[in-house]
């Protein structure tokens, strides 16, 4: 009977191990496989393609993978033809251990539109593990008083291979005195017990050996032997008696170590040393060993390691209690492990979409993932939300599946990204909960345009700068990201028409640095203002525009003018006094004017020569001149002052200005031709004639030039005026790289550009009352409405009146400048 039953297993176990190629799809998208352990690396499963009704070529376009539950994926997907293959030797040991069936999860994740698979694949074991003796010679004392049919428990075999192929059956080598039984546990494996079948004589045999033989159900069986040492003890009348054949308890699976599980009791009718029991786990499996201690005095078991009833929910222990005499009993105790809810939720992202574009519609999908808890029984329902409030929402799918899409409308430029903090929770009790973390960027679109840091700019030159000197500059910020966020500068016309300030201003176009093409001059021209547009480079670009004035600050470049006296050189300048004068008698006062404005025009006066430094004084604010002390006869009567007047300027200018004081008695004598006695009478030079007659000469033609040169300009306005055009090569006579103009180690520019340039006289400085651009003719766009006058360059607070003089116009090089 027994051997019939045999090949009955074996017959079906070689039809499963056929049949380990089997697929099912069940449920509405659970696909599932079946591989026997062992199978090498590279060995064909399924073909996945064909079971998910895909077509081949479309899994390598839509990104096919495959995504493992667990830490390890242990196959692996051929795109270009759907097969699924084993990745690495599968051990169904390793893997699950005495858990059967021995299922591995995975997904099979598609994007393009973004989609999930569930498959399973189940191993089966094939009988690759012998079954294995702990203890290679365990020992038995049997006192020799042991009544016939008494039993005695053994070790149990232990086999890694589940069903037919695990532990069936044990064996006993030949002997007169004991018989195998084999018996079964509610959980664990088979055991075996020594039956006494005839009684035991010490004298006549004090020690029996036997081997014990287990033995599996494969094809063909494998097993595993251990010798059994039989030591006959002396007469022990009575052995100990336990309580209650089996002992039960209850213990949560979070019990902390060494709490008390059981307590055990036996008792010894013998006295003496054969009544003290000792209690002992004998002939227990490891797992129980590693879990599970006893008092041997008292009884008590306690816990040793931890419980876990995901992995075991009962124990079936073996006690053993052994008096004195070496005589024992044996009685179980069975431990029901309960659940508690110990485990949180698990949290399995299997896809995310990131970047995502800030304009993405609502509803769009970002993430897919699913959740399980191991505690099936308490853990109660999951709920899955999202902590605090982004733009983000959960939708579940299918059962414990979800899917994490937009509720909201994002903006990049507000939020670049999001920690989306997902959080699982069980109902408990207690309540258990997972955060899991999906890191989300969002990708720029250009939606915002460039704005300047400042509502309007105001920069400030000074005058006789270099051409090409920086100025300043202006700066926009782009919101946006890339290319989008590129800012480009360019000067905008003026709405009038008039591109003059293109001839003052130039802008480089990568970082708005503002530079001057000319040199500014404060007596011409104050200030001025454009306009400087911001654009972006996104596809629909976007732009903004800033109003810039540039003012011109004022330099010392002019030299006080002597108005009075006259210092033309010609006849000396003699103020009388007379000798009856006091002290503090004005005697004259010098009259100044300075071009510039500001600090460069305050005038100071000082007394640099005199005659007698002690007889005369000057005004340091108004250059008015005293007398210090009252006049004797013993002063010269002519006197020589030199005063110099300085302005506040820096550095300062200054000139000097020569009289003479002439002291006198009264007013009715002719001293005003009075001449230096020290000085003799001089003949005219002849020669000096003839240069006299020359530069007169050469003042009429330079008048009668400058005359015909004014009709002409005159002229030119008006033929202007009737036709005037712009032409293409606007900036083609001065071809600066990015607007730039290009100054040549020694201060000229490096190409000549016509300028054109108006001086004012009767000024008495010589300043430059404006100076602009000499432009070409080049035709302007249809509706351009352009002004021609020389007025119009000339800024709207300047003095029109101090240009009544003679105008002419002068075209001037950069290399002259």
């Amino acid at each position: 009977m027994e051997v019939a039953s045999r090949k009955v297993l074996q017959s079906r176990q070689v039809g499963s191990l056929l049949l380990f190629l089997c697929v099912s799809v069940g449920g509405a998208a659970t696909i599932r496989y079946s591989v026997a352990e062992e199978m090498e690396s590279g060995s064909f499963v399924a073909n996945v393609a064909k079971d998910l009704g895909v077509e081949v070529g479309k899994l390598a376009a839509r990104g096919a993978r495959l995504v493992s539950e667990g830490n390890k994926l242990h196959f692996r997907l051929h795109r270009k033809t759907g097969d699924l293959f084993v990745k690495e030797k599968l051990d169904r040991e390793s893997l699950c251990g005495k858990a059967d069936p021995c299922v591995l999860h995975f997904e099979i994740v598609l994007v393009e539109p973004l989609q999930s698979f569930r498959a399973e694949v189940r191993v089966f074991d094939i009988n690759d593990n012998a079954p294995i003796f702990l203890n290679k010679e365990p020992l038995l004392k049997i006192p020799e008083s042991t009544p016939l049919g008494s039993r005695f428990p053994l070790q149990s075999a232990q086999d890694l291979d589940v069903g037919l192929n695990g532990l069936q059956n044990y064996t006993l080598s030949a002997n007169a005195y004991f018989h195998l039984h084999t018996r079964f546990r509610s959980h664990g494996p088979k055991y075996a017990e020594l039956v006494l079948d005839k009684p035991l004589d010490r004298e006549e045999q004090p020690e029996v050996n036997l081997t014990i033989t287990a033995v599996d159900g494969g094809s063909p069986p494998k097993s595993g032997t251990a010798h059994i040492r039989v030591v006959v003890l002396d007469v022990n009348d009575h052995v100990p008696q336990f309580s209650r054949p089996v002992y039960r308890a209850k213990l949560p699976e979070n019990s902390s170590s060494g709490s008390l599980v059981a307590a055990v009791t036996a008792t010894d009718l013998d006295q003496g040393t054969n009544k003290e029991i000792t209690y002992s786990l004998a002939q227990n499996p490891e797992v129980i060993l590693q879990t599970f201690q006893i008092d041997s005095q008292t009884g008590e078991i306690r816990l040793r390691g931890p419980l876990d009833f995901e992995a075991l929910e009962t124990y079936d222990i073996d006690i053993q209690a052994t008096d004195g005499g070496g005589l024992s009993a044996h009685s179980k105790v069975l431990v029901e492990v309960m659940d508690v809810n110990d485990n949180p939720p698990e949290v399995m992202v299997s896809s995310v979409s990131s970047p995502l574009p800030e304009d993405s519609p609502l509803q769009t999908v970002v993430a897919l993932f699913t959740i399980r808890d191991r505690d099936v029984r308490v853990g109660g329902k999951i709920t899955c939300f999202l902590r605090g409030d982004p733009p983000f929402a959960v939708k579940p799918t299918f059962r414990n599946s979800y899917s994490l899409v937009t509720d909201k409308s994002l903006d990049r430029e507000e939020v670049s990204g999001y920690n989306i903090t997902l959080v699982a929770m069980d109902t408990g009790p207690p309540s258990l909960s997972t955060e899991t973390v999906i890191e989300v960027l969002i990708s720029d679109i250009n939606d915002n345009p460039p704005v300047f840091q400042e509502d309007s700019y105001v920069l400030t030159v000074r005058e006789n700068n270099s051409p090409a000197v920086f100025l300043g500059k202006v700066h926009a910020e782009d919101l946006d990201l890339g290319e989008n966020a590129q800012v480009t500068y360019s000067l905008l016309p003026p709405k009038s028409g008039d591109l003059s300030v293109f001839a003052y201003i130039s802008i480089n176009s990568d970082n708005g640095k503002l530079y001057a093409l000319r040199t500014m001059d404060y007596e011409a021209i104050q200030d001025f203002q454009f306009v400087v547009r911001a654009i972006d480079g996104g596809f629909l670009s976007l732009s903004s525009q800033v109003t810039v004035r540039v003012v011109v600050l004022d330099d010392n470049d002019n030299r006080p003018m002597i108005l009075y006296p006259l210092q033309n050189g010609t006849l000396p300048c003699n103020d009388l006094v007379p000798r009856s004068a006091e002290a503090g008698y004005l005697v004259t006062k010098v009259v100044a004017v300075d071009g510039d404005s500001g600090q460069n025009s305050w005038l100071s006066y000082h007394l640099l020569k005199a005659t007698d430094l002690g007889l005369f004084s000057v005004q340091r604010q108004n250059g008015e001149i005293h007398t210090l002390r009252q006049i004797s006869e013993r002063d010269p009567m002519m006197q020589k002052l030199t005063i110099l007047v300085q302005d506040h300027g820096q550095p300062s200018l200054s000139t000097t200005a020569s009289l003479n004081i002439l002291l006198v008695d009264g007013f009715s004598e002719p001293y005003l031709q009075f001449q230096d006695p020290s000085e003799h009478p001089r003949k005219v030079n002849p020669s000096t004639k003839y240069l006299v007659i020359s530069l007169v000469v050469l003042s009429f033609i330079f008048l009668f030039s400058v005359t015909v040169i004014f009709v002409i300009h005159i002229y030119q306005k008006i033929k202007y005026k009737e036709k005037f055009t712009v032409q293409e090569h606007f900036y083609d006579d001065c071809n600066f790289p990015n607007n730039l103009v290009q100054v040549r180690s020694n201060g000229s520019l490096s190409q000549p550009c016509s300028y054109e340039m108006c001086s004012a006289t009767g000024t008495g400085n010589s300043e430059f009352r404006f100076l602009k651009r000499f432009m070409p003719n080049f035709p302007f766009p249809p509706g351009t409405e352009v002004k021609t006058e020389a007025d119009d360059s000339l800024p709207p607070d300047s003095d029109r009146n101090s240009s009544r003089g003679l105008e002419g116009h002068v075209g001037i090089s950069d290399d002259y400048m």
